[in-house]
């Protein structure tokens, strides 16, 4: 629970958006189709008697000073609070303490729903299906904002429990674990944490430095490496990573090591020239092992949104991608993503991480996730 209750406290961009959205939906179509309200009875005195010359005098005798501003502010208050905010009006201030408001599922509250959830990055043909999940057998129904925040917590579990899978161990030694994405994704990072968990559980881990060309990812998983007590193979910066991997194979079978981490350097789905660096590496380190690499973990960045989706079309045909790992969800309004890249690719989501410290990568737990990002309380 712990983990849970700093994904909630850090996914708020998204989840207060949604939680936002999805009561000024319901609030809006509950106040278009209430009766009309009635205006204040402390108004109607008030107006009567200053329309009245012969009783202001007695009236405002007593009362010289400043007779006019307060009741002009209080009725501009007044006028506001009657007039229906309106979504976005909403959004930055509702009242407290008033009933719970109710609104008919019908098609123009379902097509706020999906306008809401693509503006969470969920795609276009994730909104419309799970919006049509969440309608199933319930249209013309009054809903209340925390029966539809349940239902859509529970159609996104539902979406991602299929995926939700933690990275294989294999009895294989070494099992050879690449780790790829686009520059600024969080690899490095990634890397060392994983590499910390896995020597935590008993695990002999070796991690091979493969961004060459950038000294600072070098000695970041050095410092990683130090920290779990975990060696890190380098090279002269500006090497050939294919033969960094290479070596790193061999050291990690004579040590008997259980896995074997490589780092990649960060490179961008759309430069052919690194994109084919890559493939280098997987076809060099396949003539020590026919078999690896065993696990091919893609890192994503969330705050990147729909271009995430485009990254995995790209980096599953070159690098056959086993898995996902999606960091930097506490830094965006848009979690929506990791619901669309479930729905479309159906790759296992590993691990998801909301911060910089070594327990903010935790596996992925698809209630926990749904619940987070709906703004729900979990049980």
């Amino acid at each position: 629970m712990a983990f849970f209750s700093k994904l909630k406290e850090r996914l708020f961009k998204s989840s207060s958006k949604l939680d936002e959205g999805l009561d000024a939906i319901v609030d809006e179509g509950a106040e278009a189709h209430a009766p009309e309200a009635h205006a204040p009875d402390v108004e109607a005195p008030d107006v009567q008697a200053a329309a009245r010359p012969e009783a202001a005098p007695a009236a405002a005798e007593p009362q010289q000073v400043a007779p006019a501003q307060p009741t002009s502010g209080v009725a501009t208050q007044e006028s506001a609070k009657a007039k229906p905010a309106g979504i976005l009006g909403r959004l930055v201030g509702r009242g407290a303490g008033r009933a719970e408001q109710r609104r008919v599922l019908d098609d123009d509250m379902l097509e706020q729903l999906e306008e809401l959830l693509i503006a969470a990055d969920m795609g276009v043909d994730t909104a419309l299906r799970v919006t049509a999940n969440m309608a199933e057998g319930r249209m013309g129904k009054k809903l209340s904002a925390r029966e539809i925040k349940e239902l859509l917590a529970a159609e996104i579990a539902r979406v991602m429990e299929q995926v939700a899978k933690p990275m294989p161990i294999y009895a294989h030694r070494p099992q050879v674990v690449l780790v790829v994405g686009v520059n600024g994704s969080g690899k490095t990072t990634t890397i060392g944490k994983l590499a910390s968990q896995f020597k935590a559980s008993g695990k002999k881990v070796v991690i091979a430095a493969g961004d060459t060309f950038r000294a600072a990812a070098v000695e970041q998983l050095q410092v990683w490496g130090d920290r779990a007590g975990v060696p890190v193979l380098t090279a002269p910066e500006g090497s050939d990573p294919a033969s960094l991997a290479y070596d790193a194979m061999t050291r990690a079978q004579d040590e008997g090591a259980d896995l074997l981490m490589i780092d990649t350097a960060g490179r961008l789905q759309n430069r052919a020239d690194l994109m084919e660096e890559l493939a280098k590496i997987i076809r060099v380190i396949r003539k020590k092992d026919e078999t690896a690499p065993h696990n091919t973990l893609l890192v994503l960045d969330a705050t990147t949104g729909q271009n995430a989706l485009r990254q995995v079309e790209t980096f599953e045909k070159l690098a056959d991608v086993s898995g996902l790992v999606m960091t930097k969800l506490d830094g965006t309004a848009k979690g929506g993503v990791l619901v669309a890249l479930a729905d479309k690719f159906g790759l296992p989501i590993h691990a998801i991480g909301v911060g910089e410290q070594i327990d903010d990568l935790a596996p992925f737990d698809p209630e926990e996730f749904a619940a987070a990002l709906t703004g729900l309380e979990q049980s």
